[in-house]
């Protein structure tokens, strides 16, 4: 397979497995792009290369740059803005692990805190049950809540070496 071929599979590739992270396709499309690109890209770039209107191109960007997994870059002599993606992906997975904290998490934990139930009310098997399935979601939500701090205060090096000592 030719380099272009493998580069254009990619970006659709990882414009699918978008929807699973969280972001719509055309944002981690344009993230592909810029992330196997060897040079900062212009918005006009990018929508020329995705085929998608600059509308798109400029609100999925703003939103990348948002997430802290593109920046903008100064050309000299250039008055257009060029963006560029974050290389190390080991720091891409940590800002992604971060912001769906952020975005997901936090918002799911603060509601479960907010049901302040009465510890005094008899409750019958459906109210014990609803009690008991809040408790489990915020246990569990709370425990995926330090698991993903964890993750991203540890060190790449540290994380591939116990996960390897795993797999032995």
């Amino acid at each position: 397979m030719k380099v272009e071929e493998a580069k254009r599979q990619f970006i659709a590739a990882w414009g699918s497995f978008g929807s699973n992270w969280g972001v719509n396709r055309t944002m981690a499309q344009i993230h592909a792009l810029l992330l196997v690109s060897s040079r900062p890209l212009s918005a006009d770039e990018v929508m020329q290369d995705l085929n998608i209107s600059r509308g798109n191109a400029n609100m999925n960007l703003r939103e990348l740059i948002n997430w802290g997994l593109v920046e903008r870059s100064l050309i000299s002599g250039q008055r257009k803005e060029y963006f560029l993606a974050e290389k190390d992906i080991w720091k891409v997975a940590k800002t992604i692990a971060r912001e769906r904290k952020k975005r997901e998490l936090e918002p799911m934990l603060r509601f479960l805190e907010s049901l302040k139930l009465s510890e005094q009310e008899p409750l019958d098997a459906d109210g014990q049950a609803f009690v008991d399935a809040i408790h489990g979601i915020k246990k569990f939500g709370h425990q995926a809540e330090q698991t993903i701090d964890g993750l991203i205060r540890v060190e790449e090096n540290w994380f591939v070496g116990t996960l390897l000592k795993m797999l032995k």
